[in-house]
């Protein structure tokens, strides 16, 4: 898998580097792998996007707890 990975530079301003390194350091993983579910993310929102659906966060009893926009 590592063969067929593309290498990619990016510039970030330095809070949005801490908050990386820290989601990553929370979830025991690297930078990269927040970045790849990011996108996933991301690809789940526009297809809902696409199908005017929304998305959002339930809590334990399928309540909306908060709906995510702009993004």
């Amino acid at each position: 898998m590592a063969s067929d990975m593309i290498r990619l530079s990016l510039d970030l301003s330095p809070q949005a580097n801490n908050a990386l390194e820290s989601v990553a350091s929370s979830q025991h993983t690297t930078k990269s792998d927040v970045l790849r579910k990011a996108i996933a993310l991301v690809q789940v929102a526009e297809e809902a996007r696409r199908a005017n659906r929304k998305i959002g966060i339930f809590d334990t009893e399928a309540n909306v707890f908060s709906e995510i926009v702009g993004i």
